[in-house]
């Protein structure tokens, strides 16, 4: 097995990297685990948190595109998860419902997504995971306003 290179392997844009990718496959194997995907978890978590919403207001929310939007939403309606109904204010467009079935797959997916947490950050002890979730925060916050 080749080792990376050390000048690479200490550049933390090349760790958050192979981390990033550690962890999408840990996280899809788990929403897979209860019949999710992230797109999934997005939208339900976006409907649950903050309440009905266009197919457009969504997209922003969740950071997607709107063709991946439809599709999702696609699978969550025939799934029962969410519902779309013509907005009365503005025919062109559909608002978005989560339903009772959306919410407890939104709480299956969570415990999912904890147990990914725990399998990911398992050598940091939990001052370390929460210093962690903060600079990583600070950083995130940092790049989308520029």
């Amino acid at each position: 097995m080749e080792e990376t290179p050390v000048r690479l392997a200490a550049k933390p844009s090349w760790l958050l990297t192979q981390l990033a990718v550690h962890a999408h496959r840990l996280a899809s194997e788990g929403f897979g685990e209860v019949g999710g995907r992230g797109y999934h978890y997005r939208i339900l978590a976006a409907l649950a948190e903050s309440g009905a919403a266009s197919q457009a207001e969504l997209g922003r929310r969740c950071t997607m595109d709107r063709s991946d939007v439809v599709a999702a939403l696609n699978e969550l309606a025939a799934d029962d998860l969410v519902e779309r109904a013509t907005d009365p204010h503005d025919r062109r467009r559909n608002i978005v419902t989560i339903t009772p079935a959306g919410r407890r797959r939104l709480r299956l997916m969570e415990q999912a997504l904890d147990r990914v947490q725990d399998d990911l950050l398992e050598p940091l002890p939990l001052e370390d995971r929460r210093t962690l979730t903060l600079l990583l925060t600070r950083l995130l916050t940092h790049h989308q306003r520029t």
